[in-house]
């Protein structure tokens, strides 16, 4: 008892501070070495996390790396929100920073179709740029970047109103990429697909680099492991870092919200 005690009072301040302080920035070199490199900073899984009044410390940390371009990589929101007044503010202050490219997560795509509406009118008084199963082409330092926001079905995440939701789930492959965005262009191609459980079909499409979120570093992280996924699955095979998959990037992020422990909140700096 004289050490169970103290040992849970540890660990109840860890997960306080770890939770309502901490804010890593974590840096990838990916460029090879390449003269003229692209910075990217990767926002994730904000959900109703607050990071100082206006999110300030999110839009100083992300200021202060200098990125060429912003990938809000969904789960933006939490599907219960029905005020988005200040993520709104958040993505009129990164888009003073740096041209900033938005997909949708699964949260997004459970809104209440009401509040949806209300979502899209908050991110359209931005110059935020809403990649759904679209795409935009960015030249940035004499690159010519093909930047592809995917949103698959949301039966990938869950079954909604089924005795057991997350069995049996759809799958995402090459070919659900090709149908929902086209077939990918000559030249260097950027995905944002916010689950990185289809990083197999992700490289399979060609994108070059790949950025997700949603696994929140698997919630729990153990000898650098991530614990579970949304779906209720033990240990996924992706949940934090870069990963090479087919010779192709897949970048993904623990994101910012929700609960965790022993996986500290981030944002992600990329030099491709």
């Amino acid at each position: 008892m004289r050490i169970i005690v103290p040992a849970a009072l540890l660990l109840l301040i860890w997960i306080v501070t770890e939770n309502r302080l901490l804010l890593l920035v974590r840096r990838d070199d990916l460029s090879g070495g390449r003269s003229g490199s692209v910075r990217i900073v990767q926002i994730s899984d904000l959900h109703r996390r607050q990071f100082g009044k206006g999110q300030r410390r999110i839009v100083k940390s992300t200021a202060a790396q200098r990125p060429d371009v912003i990938f809000v990589t969904g789960d933006l929101v939490t599907r219960i929100e029905t005020d988005f007044t200040g993520k709104q503010q958040l993505l009129r202050e990164l888009c003073r920073i740096a041209p900033v490219y938005m997909i949708y997560g699964n949260h997004e795509q459970s809104l209440p179709d009401e509040y949806e509406g209300e979502f899209l009118k908050a991110a359209a008084g931005t110059d935020t740029v809403l990649l759904r199963n679209s795409s935009r082409t960015l030249t940035v330092k004499g690159r010519e970047l093909h930047i592809y926001g995917f949103e698959p079905d949301y039966r990938v995440y869950k079954h909604t109103g089924a005795k057991h939701p997350y069995k049996d789930l759809l799958t995402v492959t090459a070919e659900d990429i090709t149908a929902a965005v086209g077939v990918r262009p000559e030249g260097e191609c950027l995905l944002l697909a916010h689950n990185p459980m289809f990083a197999q079909a992700y490289a399979e499409w060609g994108a070059d680099f790949t950025f997700c979120g949603h696994v929140h570093g698997g919630v729990v992280r153990l000898f650098g492991a991530g614990v579970l996924s949304p779906e209720r699955r033990f240990f996924p095979r992706y949940t934090k870092g870069v990963y090479t998959v087919g010779g192709k990037k897949v970048c993904v992020s623990a994101g910012l919200g929700k609960l965790r422990l022993f996986d500290p909140p981030e944002i992600n700096v990329y030099d491709i």
